[in-house]
């Protein structure tokens, strides 16, 4: 599960942390020559606090992660914001960062990235490069399996690079290509697991590789702690032999948040996520539970299989001295089909967090949420909102 975890170690820790940078412009007028000096000292006062505005911020923050699925330790956190165009008064800023992990249970890992926006908002382009292990335990496909609790120790090593690019065609759509390419190394981390179904690709590398499209529809006008609009994100990503892929299968996943403010200090966000997988996937190409917070309170992949849904509500308030409270709730499934889900087969979720103010310019918030799941809780530490 390694690509999927380097998306979220890396993009949701380090891509959650862009803003809305405004930018000013003078134009200067004829003085009287008594006036000049004046004139002259006050516009170099004004032009070194623009250049304070304009610079970029940098962003540092060693997170600590207490993780059922990969044990506790540390991500260190690098990035740094600023605007890839000084003269650009509409894109939002850019970020180049880096990631790392470090757990009890001997995980370890890597990543770099950048997500940049040019010519007014025009184009994104978004990559990144991750490469590590991670050793964690294989329940099974399916919600029987997730829910027996018998598990199978792995330790799964490889690198993943990913790069898309996106262009505006109007109306706040962005759409353009996605490129995959990736490979791990999976081997049994202990002979103490009760699960006997080891899987196909134990102790061979297997290649996996894929082009797809993204789409994306964004009007929120602060993406870091949104109070209004909405996002709406619909991703397909085709792996193929043909492109030097062992498995052929396609992985589809839709995002939709929905944020409403009331007054300056409360804002209810909705969200609902949606996966389905075709084809013949390695089991950790199937839709995951309790990825990429949804929902909050699993184990990441305990539950997982061919389709899966979750959908939840948070109600975020902000406090004095840089300080929020939030409170979410939700549920969710997965299931083999589209038709296949089932109401005794429901995972709820809830929770409470806090919030600390890192950013009064972006407002983002350092988060810790603590979640309760079906016979289960999770306690997690990030940056910025969880949706």
């Amino acid at each position: 599960m390694w690509s999927r975890r380097a998306v979220l170690f890396l993009f949701f820790l380090l891509l959650g942390l862009l803003g809305k940078v405004a930018i000013s412009a003078g134009q200067e007028q004829p003085e009287e020559p008594s006036k000049k000096a004046d004139s002259a000292e006050k516009q170099t006062k004004e032009d070194k606090k623009d250049k304070r505005t304009h610079r970029g911020a940098l962003v540092a923050a060693p997170l600590p992660i207490v993780s059922p699925a990969i044990g506790a330790g540390v991500v260190p956190v690098l990035g740094y914001i600023f605007p890839f165009q000084e003269k650009d008064k509409v894109s939002p800023p850019s970020v180049i960062g880096a990631a790392g992990l470090i757990t009890d249970n001997g995980s370890r890992g890597f990543g770099v990235g950048a997500d940049l926006f040019m010519k007014e908002d025009t184009y994104e382009v978004k990559t990144f490069y991750a490469h590590g292990n991670i050793n964690y335990d294989l329940f099974g496909v399916g919600f029987v399996n997730g829910n027996a609790g018998l598990k199978l120790p792995l330790k799964q090593a490889g690198q993943l690079f990913f790069i898309e690019g996106l262009r505006n065609i109007g109306w706040k759509f962005f759409v353009g290509p996605r490129f995959v390419n990736g490979n791990s190394f999976i081997t049994l981390n202990s002979t103490t697991g009760d699960f006997a179904l080891v899987p196909p690709d134990t102790g061979l590398t297997t290649n996996l590789r894929a082009v797809g499209i993204g789409v994306v529809r964004d009007s929120r006008i602060n993406r870091f702690y949104p109070t209004q609009g909405m996002f709406l994100q619909f991703t397909g990503d085709f792996f193929s032999q043909g492109l030097g892929s062992k498995y052929s299968f396609q992985s589809y996943k839709v995002t939709f948040n929905k944020y409403q403010g009331f007054g300056s200090r409360q804002v209810l966000a909705y969200n609902l996520f949606l996966c389905g997988t075709g084809g013949e996937p390695p089991f950790y190409g199937n839709c995951v539970y309790g990825m990429n917070n949804e929902l909050r309170g699993y184990q990441a992949g305990r539950y997982l299989d061919r389709y899966m849904f979750a959908t939840q509500l948070e109600y975020r308030v902000v406090l004095r001295w840089r300080l929020g409270v939030v409170a979410f709730g939700g549920l969710g499934s997965v299931a083999p089909g589209a038709d296949k889900f089932r109401t005794d087969q429901f995972l709820p979720g809830g929770g409470a967090g806090i919030r600390f103010l890192m950013s009064k310019k972006y407002h983002v918030n350092l988060r810790t949420d603590f979640a309760w799941g079906k016979d289960t809780f999770t306690w997690s530490v990030g940056v910025g909102e969880a949706f």
